[in-house]
């Protein structure tokens, strides 16, 4: 094991700075982490059931209304790694608390706010907060919770939030905008805020590590990968020959060349290189990539079927998402436990075959399937395959890195997984979309005619080709996940986790 990329096994003192805290806080501890980290995957989808009323109300284009969501996964995404980074040299915890209060103050103007110029730049500065904070979130439970099982369990709840997440802020988003009104899924995040930032004194600040940031790789780094979401998202709108879109892939792939060459280089990078030289690591990272392009694409095609196809109502849909977060709460607590007993790739390995076989269930739905016999079976086994997947990706991606490096290990995680999100929403829209117009040319807008005339027969005949179009976009989805299980098998070596009370996690190369 090599220096650079183990950390040093020695047990803390109770008042240092990286001293675990009592048990009497863990809870508490992870609960902040937790909430955190819910918050932040939530605004991902919460706007999205909300987008009709939001429309309405400021008057949107329809242009601009997929900014509304793009604007802060392009911020998200584009930040990260700068985020980690700053986490690393300057406090993890002091990083979270900023990043937290930069997102309720976002949260507050976007509620507010009474255009959707406003509306869009509060989602840029949610997309930034999130970005400062989530990577840090990851790394403080390195710092607070015991090696060995409070540390596995931490990471259980944190791996769950990442796909729980995503399915309350489609049940909050419908509640929220069918009792109250679509503010409030801006306004909600002001008081979880602020219980966050309560809660922070429970969790272990790390020593700050000496260094600089790195302006060059931050500034090529972080206009690289906002380059490429943003190609991948005009892409997915506008066709992958467009113009705009092309040029956005190129500087996409200039800045981030460049960014390579500056981190090879330079004696204090935003991104070791090191942290690429174990297997297993980068192998958690490419699998999560995997696993991001099939999830988020995942939800966006189901909301549409239910409310589309089904015609569920906003609440209706958030309610029916319930088996997808009971199936990830089960599994994810599951698999916190099998990675002190199993090696990552026999707990992620059959975790993805399942959720892909969940996949490729959907991919078998018709205009008129029964939600009780269809979609809430195929929705539980998805979230199960894929709630035995996120925790050994999460654990493989910050065990044996170097205390300095915890920051920037956890944010290329949550990059590959909104990285990933972005191409697979892109890619599976436009299959879905040309899937459905073979069938019936403008099959969406042809479905709308016919609710807006009556015509029933051109309804179903609309529902007929829009629904074929989101079941090839399910079996790519299933694709995915597939080469994400590839991938594990392959590149991820790692053996179970089994550290000791008071260590540091045990290297997993």
């Amino acid at each position: 094991m090599s220096a650079d990329s183990t950390s040093v096994a020695a047990p803390a003192r109770p008042d240092a700075p990286g001293a675990s805290p009592g048990g009497r806080h863990l809870g508490l501890a992870l609960f902040v982490i937790a909430a955190a980290q819910l918050m932040v995957v939530l605004d991902a989808t919460i706007t999205n059931i909300a987008l009709p009323s939001i429309q309405t109300d400021l008057e949107v284009s329809d242009a601009n209304l997929a900014w509304i969501v793009n604007s802060y996964a392009l911020a998200f995404g584009g930040l990260l790694l700068l985020g980690g980074r700053a986490g690393d040299l300057f406090g993890r915890r002091r990083m979270f608390r900023v990043g937290i209060v930069v997102f309720a103050l976002a949260s507050l103007l976007g509620g507010l706010a009474p255009n959707e110029g406003l509306l869009i730049g509060a989602r840029v500065l949610q997309g930034v907060g999130a970005a400062i904070a989530a990577p840090s979130a990851l790394a403080l439970i390195t710092t607070t919770f015991p090696a060995g099982k409070p540390r596995n369990t931490a990471m259980g709840v944190y791996a769950a939030m990442g796909g729980v997440g995503a399915t309350v802020g489609l049940l909050l988003g419908g509640v929220l905008t069918d009792v109250l009104d679509w503010r409030w899924v801006f306004f909600v995040n002001v008081p979880i805020g602020l219980a966050v930032l309560a809660g922070t004194k429970t969790l272990v600040e790390a020593d700050r590590h000496p260094g600089r940031l790195d302006i060059p790789g931050a500034i090529s780094g972080t206009g690289g990968l906002i380059a490429l979401v943003y190609g991948i998202t005009r892409g997915g709108e506008h066709g992958w020959t467009d113009g705009l879109t092309l040029a956005s892939f190129a500087a996409a792939a200039v800045l981030l060349v460049v960014f390579l060459v500056v981190q090879a280089r330079t004696t204090h990078p935003m991104m070791p290189l090191r942290l690429f030289t174990d297997r297993s690591r980068w192998g958690s990272y490419a699998t999560m990539l995997c696993i991001g392009s099939g999830m988020f694409a995942t939800f966006y095609f189901l909301t549409l079927y239910m409310q589309l196809i089904l015609g569920y109502s906003p609440v209706k849909t958030g309610f029916a998402y319930l088996p997808f977060s009971i199936g990830m709460a089960c599994a994810a607590g599951i698999s916190s436990k099998l990675v002190a007993h199993l090696a990552p790739r026999l707990i992620a390995g059959p975790g993805l075959l399942v959720a892909a076989a969940g996949m490729f269930w959907f991919s078998t739905l018709e205009w008129d399937s029964s939600y009780t016999t269809h979609l809430m079976p195929a929705m539980f086994v998805t979230a199960l395959g894929l709630g035995m997947s996120f925790v050994p990706m999460t654990l493989g991606a910050v065990s044996g890195v170097a205390h300095q490096d915890t920051g920037i290990a956890s944010a290329l995680l949550n990059t590959a997984q909104q990285i990933g999100g972005a191409l697979g929403l892109a890619v599976l829209s436009t299959i879905s979309t040309s899937a459905a117009d073979d069938k019936l040319p403008e099959a969406a807008a042809t479905l709308y005619r016919g609710l807006a005339t009556k015509d029933f027969a051109l309804v179903v005949r609309a529902g007929e080709a829009l629904t074929h179009g989101y079941t090839m976009a399910f079996a790519a989805a299933a694709c995915m996940f597939l080469v994400g299980l590839t991938v594990t098998a392959l590149a991820i070596n790692a053996k179970k986790q089994q550290p000791t009370e008071g260590t540091a996690p045990a290297h997993i190369g």
